[in-house]
């Protein structure tokens, strides 16, 4: 039988993991970022003539306003002009909301400049989005996205957690609390690196043990770590700051969870699903865990590992096994 334990309910040594501070110069890499307010010349658009309002839009925002009208908004050639006429009348007021929320978004242009600056110090190769777009979607469609030559941000999904359209009855059937807390503008920046970091190394792990998927998460937030060292690690993780603590000072129960419930090696995706996504906790480890643990337990391990090796470039971690980097780990909390 499978034990469960509650999380903060054990007096334990404190074992956090480490926070590197040894952070890289990065102040003379230069990054050029344009920033484009899509949002702005969309809702500006004359609904009696959208015809030739959109051939306008697509003129200046060349890319993207194929990508937001196909591939965001779902519409076609045929049915553009009813459907944009109707989702301007129906996010007029996000619109208006937003323009007051966002009217001056200099710092988290900052702070995606930082985070390229970070990308660009470790992963030389990449080539590195120009341009800095924000947009409003629908509510069901993207938060952030990256497209051929830009990270678009979708501002309906960062109001802040107590806006009105997040806490009605179709806001929380879309999106839980657990999931519409994260709604803030200090995601955004560390959103945009993950999609870079997916986009350098797509996730394979579906369907593999266990083990792999958490140190293959691990690894991904191991980067993140590197790529935003500024940012709160429980903005980095998705868990509340109290998660976070319970967490470091529940490591070993965590770990010992696993080991004695044989879960290490089990592939099943109903009892690995558990783990590895998001939720308002991880019911096996009681209502205080946060739901996706199994990436923080494989960040302890990709640490452990990583503190082995000398100098072991990113790339050359993202590129070792996870089977391997658990074995040589010897991850003993």
């Amino acid at each position: 039988m499978m034990r469960r334990l509650l999380l903060g309910s054990l007096v334990l040594v404190a074992l956090s993991c480490k926070n590197r501070k040894n952070i890289p110069d990065v102040a003379n890499i230069k990054v050029h970022l344009a920033v484009e307010r899509f949002e702005t010349d969309f809702f500006a658009l004359d609904t009696l003539h959208l015809d030739r309002g959109l051939q306008q839009l697509t003129a200046k925002h060349p890319g993207f306003a194929q990508d937001f009208l196909f591939n965001i908004l779902g519409t076609t050639p045929d049915s553009a002009t009813k459907d944009v006429s109707f989702f301007i009348h129906s996010y007029q007021s996000l619109a208006d909301a937003a323009v007051k929320k966002f009217s001056n978004i200099a710092g988290i242009e900052r702070e995606v400049s930082r985070g390229l600056q970070f990308v660009h110090y470790y992963f030389p190769s990449y080539q590195l989005p120009a341009k800095l777009i924000t947009f409003i979607g629908p509510m069901n469609s993207y938060g952030t996205i990256l497209t051929r030559d830009a990270l678009a941000v979708g501002l309906q999904l960062y109001m802040g957690r107590d806006y009105p359209l997040y806490q009605s009855d179709q806001g929380q059937q879309l999106y839980p609390a657990f999931i519409s807390r994260k709604f803030e503008p200090g995601y955004i920046a560390v959103n945009c690196m993950k999609n870079i970091i997916d986009d350098m190394y797509p996730d394979k792990s579906m369907g593999r043990p266990l083990i792999e998927q958490m140190v293959e998460s691990g690894k991904r937030l191991y980067i993140l770590h590197q790529l935003m060292p500024e940012a709160a690690d429980s903005i980095k993780t998705g868990y509340t700051q109290q998660q976070l603590d319970d967490c470091r000072r529940n490591e070993q129960v965590i770990w010992s969870f696993f080991v004695q419930n044989n879960l290490l090696y089990n592939t099943d995706p109903n009892m690995t699903r558990d783990y590895m996504t998001d939720g308002p906790n991880t019911a096996a480890l009681g209502e205080a865990s946060p739901g996706n643990i199994g990436q923080f337990v494989g960040m302890q391990i990709v640490s452990r590992w990583m503190d082995k090796q000398n100098g072991l470039s990113l790339d050359v971690l993202m590129k070792t096994s996870a089977r391997q980097v658990f074995e040589e780990a010897k991850y003993k909390p």
